[in-house]
């Protein structure tokens, strides 16, 4: 999951090399952190939240083939 966060991050900002994905497991789930530079930060979130949202879904689509729950919280 968390190369999958990584991966789209990197293919929507200026400054890829400051894409940061940390990964915490939790009781009953996975909390996958995205770290990216300030000025990067609108271009994760999209307008109104789309992007965040869509990468959202595709993690939790991915994780529900595996039986996991995922959370992807945007720093």
């Amino acid at each position: 999951m968390k190369e999958i966060v990584e991966v789209i991050a990197k293919a929507l900002v200026d400054r890829p090399e400051a894409v940061e994905v940390s990964e915490e497991e939790q009781e009953r789930a996975t909390l996958l952190r995205l770290h990216v530079a300030e000025d990067d930060m609108g271009k994760v979130i999209g307008k109104q939240g789309r992007i965040a949202k869509a990468m959202r879904t595709v993690v939790k689509a991915a994780a529900t083939r595996e039986n996991k729950k995922v959370t992807v919280e945007i720093q």
